[in-house]
């Protein structure tokens, strides 16, 4: 169907309504919409349950009982490296690649490492989809929204060299661990593992051959920002710090100097190596850092963190993907200043954003706008609630269709935060085209995979207690008119789905 221009480009109105007109009032949609994936009937309940502040708290600070529904888990569970760690699978598929290319036959050879190719493809889909069965169904849903944002500040690229075989244990073990706690343990996960340091050839960084990539986004995307004062010495410094800081899947430690053997690190697949360490001394941003391995390392890194610059722009990010595209500076540097008293402490930081008054009046109707994975998720939300998905390839397919695909930019800088990257004509129009897939039935997402399998019946209701009892007062007049106008539940669903409050 096509999708009224009157509907397309209408906009939100602020009803007022309060808690006593409607069960639910639009500011109390609007808060669960933004901490979370996507608001639902479930959650909402919840929310009402227990109150603003205190579903606030949950959200901060996540209790550790906090689990998946036992269906999602048990998926998560099924899938052959949840419970492995970075070195031994890479170590397998080190193993496989080498055994097809030992192969003679070149027919069979390239059959061989067709098989290795398709077996880094399935692991990496294991880890989209272990993503979005959390994002849409995990209680700790502002954990899982901060997994995704540091995800994307710290972003890698599945097909650069073997990451794809990788990034999953990046998300699971250096990034959602971490999402709301002290920045510093979040930028040293970070470091120390192999998808980052492959992904930014810090494993090929040593003394006499020095490769300034990583060491560069560290001050530039990671934590300081652009323009905030550090220099091209700097970042030659740190990349100096950074030699010898990389990957080894090797069983035997290397071959080292009896003087350099107690340097030696190895945790899983980081090595420290101190054979190809620079252990001259160094002067970073102002402080003169003593060549001794290492523990240089941990010292720059506690420079950075508690650099004002770094408060600054990682407060100016977050509140630019809460708040606003251009977010009030008087916001940026109050969660600054929680950031630097609090020694970084992520949820202490968010906690003074959302108890703003910038905060609440982002609030209002039309602030923000869904980026593709926000849209997508919030509409599988909405649309079956706590009804769990067996299949989330179709997700990950619409994620990747609207041009932010899960694991997949490219470059160091992540997806872009603002509106304007992602509300043109021609990501609108596949907007609506995955608004009738999603409305108008269950889209493959309860068909189990498997040549035999059957899908089980779903039907996605979004005209539901919660429509009637807080989302239909914040539809403006315009939207409200085009739904009744819906000749089918399937109809009204995609018209829902496709209007411009939906959107927002």
């Amino acid at each position: 169907m096509v999708v009224s221009a009157a509907l397309a480009s209408g906009a939100l109105l602020n009803t007022g309504r309060s808690a006593s007109a409607a069960n639910f009032s639009a500011s109390d949609l609007a808060l669960l919409d933004r901490l979370t994936w996507g608001v639902n009937a479930s959650s909402a309940e919840h929310f009402r349950a227990v109150g603003t502040e205190r579903w606030l708290q949950e959200q901060l600070h996540p209790a550790g009982d906090m689990s998946l529904p036992p269906a999602a888990k048990a998926q998560i569970e099924a899938m052959p490296d949840v419970h492995s760690f970075p070195f031994d699978i890479a170590v397998a598929f080190e193993q496989q690649a080498k055994s097809a290319n030992q192969v003679a036959d070149p027919e069979q050879k390239k059959a061989a490492q067709q098989v290795y190719q398709q077996a880094m493809n399935d692991r990496a889909k294991q880890a989209t989809a272990r993503t979005i069965l959390r994002a849409l169904y995990a209680p700790d849903q502002l954990r899982e929204r901060m997994t995704w944002f540091w995800f994307n500040h710290f972003n890698v690229h599945q097909y650069k060299g073997n990451i794809r075989i990788l990034v999953g244990d990046y998300e699971d073990r250096a990034i959602r661990p971490h999402a709301l706690g002290k920045f510093r343990d979040l930028l040293a996960a970070t470091l120390r593992h192999p998808a980052m340091l492959r992904y930014l050839d810090n494993a090929d960084n040593a003394a006499g051959h020095l490769n300034e990539n990583y060491a560069r986004e560290i001050m530039e995307l990671h934590t300081m920002g652009v323009g905030s004062g550090y220099t091209q010495a700097d970042v030659e410094a740190l990349a100096r710090i950074l030699t010898g800081v990389g990957i080894d899947l090797k069983p035997e430690d290397p071959k080292l100097k009896p003087e350099l053997q107690s340097q030696l690190v190895r945790e899983g697949a980081l090595e420290f190596n101190p054979a190809r360490h620079d252990y001259g001394d160094k002067t970073f941003l102002g402080h003169v850092i003593k060549g001794r391995g290492l523990a240089e390392v941990d010292e720059a890194l506690d420079i950075l963190v508690h650099h004002p610059a770094t408060a600054t722009h990682l407060s100016r990010q977050i509140a630019t993907y809460f708040v606003a595209d251009n977010p009030p500076e008087a916001l940026v540097q109050k969660m600054a200043q929680t950031f630097r008293t609090s020694d970084g402490d992520i949820a202490a930081v968010l906690g003074t954003m959302v108890h703003s008054p910038e905060f609440a009046a982002s609030l209002k109707p039309g602030a923000r706008f869904k980026d593709p994975v926000q849209y997508v998720l919030s509409a599988v939300r909405l649309a079956y609630d706590d009804k769990i998905v067996l299949n989330t390839a179709p997700i990950q397919g619409w994620i990747n269709r609207l041009g932010e695909g899960l694991f997949n930019h490219e470059t160091p800088d992540g997806y872009a935060l603002t509106s304007a990257s992602w509300n043109g004509p021609g990501q609108m129009m596949v907007r609506f085209e995955i608004a009738r897939q999603v409305g108008s039935g269950s889209a493959g997402l309860f068909k189990p995979d498997g040549p035999n399998a059957v899908e089980r019946p779903a039907f996605p209701l979004l005209q539901n207690a919660l429509y009637y009892e807080g989302l239909k007062q914040t539809l403006t007049p315009t939207t409200q008119a085009a739904l009744e106008q819906a000749i089918s539940p399937q109809d009204w669903n995609t018209l829902f789905l496709s209007s411009p409050e939906f959107m927002r």
